[in-house]
């Protein structure tokens, strides 16, 4: 078997100048199947034992539960980081020996994730000094990253211009219609919009330390979730063990505003991942448009109506935020891939293909209503979201207002109360 596999690069035959592999697709296709199950399994488990222990650290001992709950994150970002590494690197590994891999698109892209990573990493670094350098570092990053995003849309759009992005992917230009592309990606993103504005206020604003860590563990997350497939689709997509499950969570907690943009960012990371592109309406509607809907998931967070039902307003807004990205993939089928449908009808050919969404949504929903009805995670999720801290402490003022019409006495009274009672009243703002 070993030397099955190493003739997939022994065996090489020049064509046109061109180094191709006589084997190919025997090592690199084995390695990410056989990963592919790997990961599955080992992500089960990981997650089975820390839940587990987690339940058992809560009850038997329950001042340990927070550390525990540091260093089980600990052990996820970690196990994310080796998912990603390895199956990015298997991707491009198999990109290369297809011919798949592009100067014109590959470079630009790498080096707009480095300078994503980078930034970050400076962003953290200075934040630790002032909030003066924060905000200086966070501009000037910003300002990088913003370049070379623009600079990777430039060499996209010269990439799509010369048509090897249609021939690349086998598809003919003239099947895309140009005009229906881009007033549907103006309209979802004119949907996204208006929601992120109505639905995001009274969120903080801007960024800080806290919410631009947790955008980047979350994004890593589901980032490498995404690689671990229950079922691959055959022209991009597939059904996941819930991950996207972490993006929702980070909108749940920051808001709508700053979950559309890590959306946005892990759309691109997407499109690095599983490349299906042939125009650049179609590139933003299958990645960044589609995925910055799924921060649209902790829209209905501060509805009062689900006020005492996290697991309502979480389910809810995983919908709606699958349905918009239901939809942008369903406009991307007909009006770019709409050669794929044969001759059959291409509506019904898109939304029958890209129904995996439900699927996926699905899995999420039920994931996250059972998170959400556990109080420890519930409690733990409040301690660290900036958009929890104001309500916990109105209720906790509500006794106090009701004191309003009891004689004085009494209300010295419970200004004097119990030490466990000051502490729960004082417990939320912590």
């Amino acid at each position: 078997m070993f030397l099955n596999l190493l003739s997939a690069y022994i065996g090489t035959e020049e064509v046109d100048d061109t180094t191709h592999y006589i084997y190919d697709d025997v090592w690199t296709s084995f390695a990410k199947d056989a990963l592919n199950n790997v990961f599955l399994w080992a992500a089960v488990a990981l997650a089975v034992i820390l839940i587990a222990v987690g339940v058992f650290v809560r009850f038997r001992r329950a001042a340990s539960f927070a550390a525990y709950v540091k260093t089980a994150f600990t052990f996820a970002i970690g196990f994310a980081l080796a998912v990603i590494v390895t199956m990015l690197a298997l991707e491009f590994f198999d990109m290369n020996e297809n011919g798949y891999i592009f100067d014109m698109v590959l470079w630009p892209t790498v080096a707009f994730c480095i300078v994503l990573v980078l930034s970050a990493a400076a962003v953290y670094v200075c934040s630790l000094f002032s909030k003066k350098t924060f905000k200086i570092a966070l501009i000037a990053c910003g300002s990088a990253c913003a370049a070379a995003f623009v600079a990777l849309i430039v060499c996209l759009a010269v990439y799509y211009g010369s048509g090897d992005a249609a021939s690349n992917n086998l598809s003919d230009p003239s099947t895309v219609e140009d005009l229906a592309l881009y007033l549907s990606t103006a309209g979802v993103i004119a949907v996204i919009a208006l929601l992120t504005v109505f639905m995001g206020k009274g969120e903080k604003k801007g960024f800080d330390t806290k919410s631009i860590a947790y955008a980047a563990i979350c994004i890593a997350m589901s980032f490498a979730l995404s690689y671990i497939r229950i079922v691959p689709m055959p022209q991009g997509g597939s059904i996941t063990p819930a991950s996207l499950l972490p993006l929702m969570i980070y909108s749940y907690m920051f808001g709508v505003r700053k979950g559309v943009f890590a959306g946005f960012i892990y759309g691109i990371l997407q499109a690095v991942q599983d490349p299906w592109i042939l125009h650049p309406a179609q590139f933003l509607l299958d990645y960044p448009v589609a995925f910055a809907s799924i921060g649209l998931a902790g829209m209905f967070r501060r509805v009062k109506a689900f006020e005492k039902l996290p697991q309502i307003s979480f389910s809810l807004g995983a919908v709606v935020a699958g349905v918009l990205r239901f939809v942008s993939h369903v406009f991307s089928g007909v009006f770019a891939f709409s050669e794929y449908a044969g001759g059959d009808n291409p509506w019904l050919y898109s939304l029958g293909y890209n129904a995996f969404v439900f699927a996926d949504v699905a899995i999420v929903v039920v994931v996250g209503i059972i998170l959400f009805s556990s109080k420890a995670f519930l409690n733990e999720m409040n301690r660290y979201s900036p958009a929890a801290t104001a309500k916990p402490a109105k209720k906790a003022e509500a006794p106090a207002a009701e004191l309003g019409d009891a004689p004085a006495a009494e209300q010295q009274n419970s200004s004097a109360a119990p030490a466990e009672n000051v502490n729960a009243a004082a417990q939320p703002k912590q």
